[in-house]
């Protein structure tokens, strides 16, 4: 361990990134090995997908299918010509039915948290065993990225992404040690600019690097301002993209050997 973390008592937070987020596996491989249990899961977004199914109780090597059968996203793909996204929830809402049935929020073994971002209001909003929802619920809010995925509603209120409020749910953590796995942080980016020959190129990665920067940067005040001990590893997510789910292999990888 490269930190001074007490390992019989530390919260695991997993960050949102999209396709990114499979080098959470590779972090999780690796407690495995250690036999190290997180006493506490906090999530966003994909973190919160990979979190959930570790607060169940699967091991990795489970996880992992689950994540190979999601990144062909003609499994979940469902175009939507109204509202206000782009993908229908119903096929992904299956997937994970299929996978956390009708547990809640109280009903996992590792205690876990959950970032979304109410619509309404922009407040933050933490699902715990304390909410009476099922845990399919608080996910398709926490990976609702406004524009992309279907807005989810629970108890007539409306969330999306916990990315909006916090990424990298450092602040959440009942603990005072932390293992935070952040796969938009500062190894997220290039240094340089885009230099491609169509402008339109330019154009997309500026903007994808602008939310990259946007986010990471969300993140360093929050760790900034915590008292928390925290040991952040941040994997090499920068020559991949955030929809790139056919690449879960060279993606895991990223999160291995970074304890």
């Amino acid at each position: 361990m490269k930190k001074n973390i007490d390992t019989d008592n530390f919260t695991l937070v997993l960050s949102g990134g999209g396709a990114l987020g499979i080098a959470h596996l590779g972090v999780y491989h690796d407690l495995e090995k250690l036999h190290l249990v997180p006493k506490e899961i906090v999530g966003t977004s994909m973190g919160g997908i990979i979190g959930a199914c570790i607060a169940i109780g699967m091991k990795e090597k489970k996880v992992y299918e689950q994540i190979k059968n999601f990144s062909n996203v003609f499994n979940w793909l469902k175009f939507s010509f109204s509202g206000n996204a782009f993908v229908e929830n119903d096929k992904i809402a299956e997937i994970f039915e299929g996978i956390f049935q009708e547990r809640k929020m109280k009903d996992t073994l590792i205690p876990l948290k959950l970032i979304a971002t109410n619509l309404h209001n922009g407040h933050k909003k933490v699902f715990t065993s304390k909410d009476d929802v099922l845990i399919k619920d608080a996910i398709l809010s926490t990976m609702a990225i406004p524009g992309v995925f279907e807005e989810h509603t629970v108890n007539e209120e409306v969330y999306g992404d916990g990315f909006l409020c916090e990424n990298l749910g450092v602040t959440e953590s009942s603990y005072n040690d932390i293992i935070a796995v952040d796969v938009l942080g500062e190894n997220s980016f290039e240094k340089s600019l885009p230099d491609n020959f169509f402008k339109t190129a330019n154009m997309l990665e500026m903007f994808e690097k602008s939310m990259r920067l946007l986010i990471y940067n969300q993140t360093q005040n929050n760790i900034k301002y915590t008292n928390k001990n925290i040991l952040l590893l941040e994997p090499e997510t920068k020559e991949f993209k955030t929809f790139q789910f056919h690449k879960y292999e060279k993606i895991r990888a990223l999160g291995l050997g970074l304890l």
